[in-house]
């Protein structure tokens, strides 16, 4: 369980650098989601989601 909420710190921590060092491309990047299909961002989503599975089980096995 320390393991998960240390994953999700990090995920803090990384989101919150690349918000404070690229502040205006980040909101140009929330704008273009904004215009992107449902579908689109969930296979997105699915697609980092199965990518970073694959890296975890690469990384623990």
């Amino acid at each position: 369980m320390i393991e998960f909420f240390s994953a999700l710190a990090l995920v803090l921590v990384i989101e919150g650098v690349l918000y404070a060092a690229f502040p205006e491309q980040m909101k140009k990047v929330l704008a273009s989601i904004q215009s992107m299909p449902a579908s689109s961002i969930r296979a997105a989503a699915l697609a980092c989601a199965g990518v970073g599975l694959v890296l975890l089980w690469l990384l623990r096995g």
